[in-house]
């Protein structure tokens, strides 16, 4: 009775518990947070989490860490995970009425499709401690393929390529269940660290992630488009002399670091074809391949898996928030489902 009580008056949250970024989605309100899983501890004890914290990465003194707590798609650091969440449970109740503040909420955490039964678990028990009243845990292409309003309930196939920071999720989706899955621990965060090893290779020149993740937004591609190719300046230090440097590179040597990632991700997609019945590719052929989360936004990627499949391929209006999206809309069935 209790529970029903509170379910009546509490806001609940929907996480993209993200390895690059959390996003948080507070029913009634929409997505309020989006902040770099990030968190900066000084002495055990957590001095900043998110955007701040992320600032600080590769910049921190002696006694200040920046930890970035989840390692593809998963715990990697228990405690620093649930001082995150709450900071973000508590930051999301903020936009709720006072009197849903009181109560504990309900919430739903989108969770990498091939995650073990104890990281499901370390995930569950690590939001029960930070605030949560109840815990549910959705897979993420399935919260990503209803954020971007693919028809999962309809006896119909739907393709969804998820690539997010740590993991990319690869699955088709028929009467509301994954049909074929493929989750492959290859994401942005590969995708930096190719470019981190290119520059020390061809250039002896140590950048770090944020340099890495900088030069993959503004010149990254996996496919080579004419009127976009670009160049822009790196710095970082020089491993011979050991001073800074600065030099530049172009959208074709960065194309040619991302290869190794980009082929994995590839690869995902086909063998999650390959294993596809019959009746569902040929649903597919129409239908085509949507891609969300933030490793859809690489330029030229629909274009490549489009060709290398031999399949229309879209890139949905907002990558970054299906995931997030898709559990509100989860959360919303999940509490008209309740009895008061």
């Amino acid at each position: 009775m209790k529970f029903r009580f509170s379910k009546f008056f509490s806001s609940d949250i929907g996480i993209d518990l993200g390895t690059a970024n959390c996003l948080v989605y507070v029913k009634d309100h929409g997505v309020v947070l989006n902040e770099p899983s990030v968190v900066a501890i000084k002495d055990n004890v957590v001095v900043s989490v998110g955007a701040e914290a992320k600032r600080m990465l590769g910049r921190c003194p002696m006694n200040i860490k920046a930890i970035r707590p989840m390692k593809a798609g998963v715990i990697a650091d228990f405690a620093v995970t649930e001082e995150m969440l709450r900071y973000f449970i508590l930051k999301a109740k903020n936009f709720m009425a006072p009197y849903q503040r009181i109560f504990r909420p309900t919430v739903l955490i989108a969770v990498p499709s091939g995650i073990t039964e104890v990281e499901s678990r370390a995930v569950q028990d690590s939001a029960m401690h930070a605030g949560a009243a109840k815990v549910h845990t959705i897979e993420e292409p399935m919260a990503s393929a209803i954020g971007v309003g693919l028809p999962v309930a309809e006896p119909t196939g739907s393709m969804i390529v998820d690539i997010g920071g740590g993991t990319t999720e690869v699955a088709v989706i028929s009467l509301a269940g994954i049909v074929e899955k493929r989750s492959c621990r290859v994401g942005g965060d590969e995708m930096d660290s190719s470019i981190i090893q290119h520059m020390k290779r061809v250039y002896n020149l140590l950048i770090g992630e944020r340099m890495a993740e900088d030069i993959k937004i503004r010149i990254g591609s996996a496919y080579q488009v004419p009127d976009l190719e670009e160049s822009m300046e790196v710095k970082g230090r020089d491993l011979v002399s050991g001073l800074p440097k600065s030099i530049r590179v172009s959208s074709l040597e960065i194309r040619t670091a991302l290869q190794e990632p980009i082929a994995s991700i590839v690869d995902a997609v086909r063998s999650t074809l390959e294993h596809c019945p019959p009746e569902l590719a040929s649903d597919l052929m129409d239908r085509g391949i949507m891609l969300a989360g933030g490793g859809a936004m690489i330029r030229g990627l629909d274009r490549l898996i489009s060709e290398e499949m031999n399949l229309p391929v879209f890139v949905a209006d907002d990558p970054l928030n299906a995931v997030v999206k898709g559990t509100g809309v989860v959360l919303q069935e999940l509490s008209n489902n309740v009895q008061i």
